[in-house]
C-alpha cells in the first residue's frame, strides 16, 4: 500500500515472519527488497509511462545500494518506506529511503536509512549505453526532490 505525502513516496508495509531470521528480527536483505519495491511502486502509480519504456530498451541499473541500521524491528510492525529524490544528474539519480516504524500510538521511530545510486540505459543487453533520464520520470520525481540532498537538476 503507498500513501500520498507532499515530500516523499511512501510505501506501509506489515512485517511478516518471513522475513525475520532466527533470532526474531528483521533480516537485513529485506531493507533492500523494500526499497526496490517502493521504487517500483513509485513507477506504476508516478510514472508509466517509463514502465512501458522499460518493456521496450530503457534499462533501470542499480549501481550501488546500502542501509544504515538504527534498530531492531521485527515481525508485525508497521513500516512506512519514504522515498525521496536526493540526486537528479542527465543519466543518473539517487534516492534515499528512511525507515519509519509506526507505533500505535502514533509515535515514529526512524529504524534504519538507505540509498539506491541508478543509471538510465538503452540497447540490447550486450551493447547498453547511457542514455538521459526520460522527462516522464524527472517529471515525476521532481515533488520528491530531497532539499537536504543534492539536487542538481537536468543540466548538470
Amino acid at each position: 500500500m503507498t500513501a500520498t505525502n507532499p515530500d516523499y513516496f511512501e510505501l506501509r508495509h506489515t512485517v511478516g515472519f518471513e522475513e525475520t531470521n532466527l533470532v526474531g528480527n528483521v533480516y537485513y536483505v529485506n531493507y533492500l527488497r523494500w526499497q526496490g519495491r517502493c521504487r517500483e511502486l513509485f513507477l506504476k502509480e508516478r510514472a508509466p509511462s517509463v514502465l512501458a519504456e522499460v518493456q521496450e530498451d530503457l534499462k533501470l541499473f542499480t549501481l550501488k545500494v546500502d542501509c544504515e541500521f538504527f534498530a531492531e524491528i521485527t515481525a508485525f510492525d508497521e513500516l512506512s518506506i519514504r522515498m525521496r529524490l536526493s540526486e537528479l544528474r542527465q543519466t543518473q539519480l539517487e534516492f534515499t529511503f528512511d525507515y519509519i516504524k509506526l507505533g500505535d500510538d502514533g509515535g515514529e521511530t526512524l529504524v534504519a536509512r538507505g540509498r539506491q545510486r541508478i543509471a538510465c540505459m538503452r540497447g540490447p543487453n550486450t551493447a547498453t549505453v547511457p542514455t538521459l533520464i526520460p522527462e516522464a520520470l524527472a517529471e515525476a520525481l521532481a515533488p520528491y526532490s530531497d532539499p537536504a540532498g543534492s539536487y542538481a537538476g537536468r543540466a548538470a
